[in-house]
């Protein structure tokens, strides 16, 4: 990935749109490389520009965000997708996070926080705003155990590696992980690499949905 990051910002509103691009632009380490109005959109511009990040609005004409990223992240060389809702309670964040975005932020966070999102969701990390997050507990909750991945699938893991994903499913960052363990923080970095290869598994924010899907942690717990 270059200095720069290459940003595409996609939202069916052209003065939010116009709004993000120019935010964003300002930053000297993020370059905005295109704008889209709608999925059908982004999913074509995307491809041609290859952005680092794509800004994802959820609901839009044409074609909704939860499509448009399942068609942009089926690619080889895909992008980071951060979700934008208007809505802490929408019904597309548990799925959008199962093909594979990297994170939901609310539209009316205060705009450091969407600087701060991009630069998180770009160096790999996971982002959930803490209602969405909420939501995304209640929701496996809800759900038949019938609906949820095999734990057997876990099963390549080590001990350590389980203790890991159970620690990044209760949404603690490395530096938390590392002091909570009594590890150095590149020992975290490393166990979780290692998580996502064996798991096949995008990043950090798939890793959180397999752990609760597996029943390896609880909502509530």
């Amino acid at each position: 990935m270059s200095d720069s990051v290459r940003l595409v910002i996609v939202d069916d509103q052209a003065m939010v749109r116009q709004g993000f691009a120019a935010l964003l632009d300002a930053q000297p380490d993020f370059t905005v490389v295109g704008q889209a109005a709608d999925g059908a959109e982004a999913v074509s511009l995307t491809r041609r520009v290859r952005p680092d990040v794509v800004l994802m609005d959820v609901r839009m004409p044409v074609m909704d965000g939860l499509e448009a990223t399942h068609r942009i992240l089926r690619a080889d060389d895909t992008p980071r997708v951060l979700m934008l809702t208007t809505f802490d309670l929408d019904d597309y964040v548990y799925a959008a996070l199962r093909a594979g975005a990297s994170g939901f932020l609310l539209k009316d966070a205060p705009m450091a926080d969407l600087v701060q999102a991009v630069r998180v969701v770009t160096a790999g990390e996971a982002l959930l705003a803490p209602s969405v997050t909420r939501r995304l507990i209640a929701d496996f909750a809800r759900r038949p155990a019938t609906h949820r991945a095999r734990p057997e699938r876990l099963r390549v893991l080590t001990p350590r590696e389980t203790e890991v994903l159970v620690l990044i499913a209760r949404g603690l960052s490395n530096g938390e992980i590392s002091a909570t363990l009594v590890v150095a923080e590149q020992t975290v970095k490393t166990h979780v690499g290692r998580i996502l290869a064996k798991l096949d598994l995008r990043d950090r924010a798939q890793a959180v949905v397999l752990a609760y899907e597996t029943g390896l942690v609880a909502p509530g717990s």
